[in-house]
């Protein structure tokens, strides 16, 4: 780490502490060339992952986009807010843990079917239907049917 003061790459750490949430971890360092202390911060850099639509487009992933959905299925449904909260962050993770910069919202699309067909039917089938982008009734009869 390089010194603020005198510049000089040389420095080494006297105390590390993390910070209330664990998200970052605070280190007190001391220059080796001029004695000066300083303090760095270290955090985990938020990783960048790109989500294709069917239509193409590029855009941002955005969990929180993952949680409206979820929530919009499981709408008066006996399913609680944090089981809503334990979808999304399974299905970030495992969208994360691909090991690409980019995935189809096909992917995300039916991780969260696959925790939602666990957890409750009906949601299931609400989300299938404008994932799935259901046109008639003979979609609903047709995804009801391996139920």
């Amino acid at each position: 780490m390089k010194c603020p003061f005198c510049k000089a790459n040389n420095s080494h750490v006297l105390e590390s502490r993390s910070s209330d949430d664990g998200d970052e971890i605070r280190r007190r360092r001391e220059c080796e060339d001029c004695k000066k202390r300083f303090t760095t911060y270290e955090r985990l850099k938020n990783i960048s992952l790109w989500v294709t639509k069917k239509d193409g487009r590029r855009e941002p992933f955005d969990k929180e986009k993952i949680r409206k959905g979820i929530s919009r299925a499981l709408e008066k449904r006996p399913v609680s807010t944090k089981v809503i909260d334990e979808i999304t962050d399974l299905v970030e993770i495992k969208m994360l843990n691909k090991d690409k910069q980019e995935i189809g919202s096909k992917e995300i699309g039916e991780e969260v079917l696959r925790h939602l067909r666990k957890i409750d039917k009906v949601a299931w089938l609400r989300f299938a239907s404008v994932y799935l982008e259901f046109d008639d009734l003979k979609d609903f009869d047709k995804a009801m049917k391996p139920l």
